[in-house]
Parts: C-alpha cells; sequence; structure tokens
C-alpha cells in the first residue's frame, strides 16, 4: 500500500518534508502456507522443538538450536553439490550436520566451515556440568557425534562420504617479535634469539601456519612419516612436505627431495651453520631442481 502523506519531521532545528510514505502489510505465515508459497510440512519441522529433540538424541545441552530441516531445505535451493558452506554464527553446528546428511543423502561433496567466538557456556547449566567450557566445544562434539549417527543410518557406502574435520583457532603469529634497535641488544636477549619461532607452536602450528602464507587450502589431506628420527609431514600428496625436527641429516633432505614437492619447509635452527643451508638447497638442484625451497 502506496499512501501520499506531506509530513513535517523536526531535523536539526530544521523543518523537513516528506511527500511519500511507504506502508507495507505483514503477510502471516498461515497465508503463505494457505496460498502454496510454502509447504506446510516443512514448516512444521522448521519448529525450534524439532530441533531441541535433535540435539537431545545427540545428547548435546544447547538453547535455541536451528532445526536440521531448515538448513537442508536451504540447501537444497543450490543445483550442485560440490560447494562450501559458511555459517558465521556457527553455535552447535547445526549446518554441518546439515551439510553431512546432505552428503550422505545424495553423495554430494559439499563442504563446511563453521566460525563461533569462543563463548562461555556459563549460562547452560547443562553444558557446564559436562564439561563443555565454551559454544565451541559443543559444536565441536555434535559434529563428532552427528557424524558417528548418520553414518550408522546412511543408506549409501559411507566410505565415499568425507566425515572428517579440522578445528583452528585464531591466533598470533607463529614468529617471534625480534625486531631490536642497537641499544636495546644486550648480554640478557640472546637466548631469546637462538630461535625465532615461539617455544610454545608445535609442528602443526609452523606447519599450517606456512600454508596460509603460501595461501594453500587447508583441508588437503595430510599424513606423515619418520626418516633417521625426523618427523617429516606431508601435506596433499607433495603441494609442500616440511621437517622442524633438529639435526636435520642429509638422508632426510635426500628423502625429501626425492618425493619432488612443489615446495619444502625448514626451521632454521635445524642447521648448524651457514653452510649446511647452502648445502640443502645444493642437493634440492640436485634431485628435485623445480622445488621451492624456504627456511623460516
Amino acid at each position: 500500500m502506496n499512501l501520499q502523506y506531506i509530513l513535517k519531521v523536526p531535523f536539526m532545528g530544521l523543518s523537513v518534508i516528506l511527500l511519500n510514505w511507504n506502508v507495507y502489510t505483514k503477510i502471516w505465515l498461515n497465508s503463505r502456507m494457505e496460498a502454496g508459497q510454502l509447504p506446510s510440512d516443512l514448516i512444521l519441522k522448521f519448529e525450534n522443538r524439532h530441533a531441541a529433540k535433535e540435539l537431545g538424541a545427540l545428547g548435546i545441552p544447547f538453547d535455541f538450536p536451528k532445526p536440521v530441516a531448515l538448513i537442508k531445505y536451504l540447501l537444497h535451493l543450490v543445483t550442485d553439490t560440490d560447494y562450501y558452506v559458511m555459517d558465521f554464527f556457527a553455535g552447535s553446528s547445526t549446518t554441518a550436520e546439515a551439510v553431512l546428511r546432505l552428503n550422505a543423502e545424495d553423495g554430494g561433496h559439499r563442504k563446511f566451515i563453521m566460525v563461533q567466538l569462543p563463548e562461555s557456556c556459563e549460562t547452560n547449566a547443562d553444558a557446564i556440568r559436562e564439561g563443555y567450557k565454551t559454544i565451541c566445544d559443543i559444536g565441536i562434539e555434535r559434529i563428532k557425534r552427528a557424524s558417528k549417527k548418520i553414518q550408522e543410518e546412511a543408506s549409501m557406502d559411507s566410505t565415499k562420504i568425507d566425515y572428517g574435520f579440522r578445528v583452528f583457532k585464531i591466533d598470533e603469529s607463529n614468529m617471534k617479535d625480534v625486531y631490536y634497535s642497537a641499544q636495546e641488544y644486550n648480554q640478557n636477549i640472546l637466548s631469546i634469539l637462538e630461535t625465532n619461532i615461539k617455544e610454545d607452536r608445535s609442528d602443526l602450528d609452523i606447519l599450517f601456519g606456512c600454508l596460509i602464507d603460501w595461501g594453500l587450502p587447508l583441508s588437503m589431506p595430510y599424513s606423515s612419516m619418520m626418516v633417521d628420527n625426523c618427523l617429516i609431514h606431508i601435506y596433499n600428496d607433495g603441494d609442500l612436505i616440511a621437517c622442524f625436527s633438529d639435526d636435520i641429516t642429509d638422508s632426510v633432505i635426500d628423502d625429501i627431495a626425492r618425493k619432488r614437492p612443489l615446495r619444502a619447509v625448514f626451521k632454521d635452527v635445524s642447521f648448524k651453520s651457514s653452510p649446511s643451508k647452502i648445502n640443502l638447497k645444493e642437493r634440492f638442484k640436485l634431485i628435485s631442481p623445480d622445488t621451492t625451497v624456504k627456511i623460516i
């Protein structure tokens, strides 16, 4: 309904004349159902009480979850079956379960990215009682339990569906802030300069930091192997191979080079001297000249 009105509205001491005022009437849900715009059976599935039952069946304590049927309905609007679904307000990770269930039904390859602040569960007594500290913890556990249940219920071969997922937390750089002016250097900071990587960072922290620096996707296959007591990390069958062990031997270097990776990464402290770093690059030039070698 479009009504023509002349209104004088005070604004910053002035009188502003509005010539148009649009009035919109609310279309009630029942009216839309009667008109056939929304399927009534699906609307019933959208109710929150169904979502509460879904989580109850998984033994997950969470208030006001989204219904899985609602998210599946929205995903069905995309005709493709291989795409990314991102939920910036993941909550209990209803979207992740919906993606897994839909893939199990039609053999699709949809992937999910759940984003959630680590909000405390202090207001949910049941969650605290069961050991959940944050909403993120609830979402992670739901994905695990839902995956197991979907595999048990799936009619098709469950090995064709990828039920795995990875959890990442936003943090500061893996590298230390080692930029000092000349007058700030003293004997007490020499121990800090022995390595440029923070002491509390694991090999996987460093590896995935390198993936981000190179712009590689974080969802590719990962494996590892031991060579001469050194742990070798292999990402996506050789897109990147890394070794962050101490005292890397020539046999380890040669083993990595023979795999002919696109990229190879090592820690600076793994080499005792500059000649050993030069030797590393020369061995790669001889065995795998197309590999990009980086020392961090």
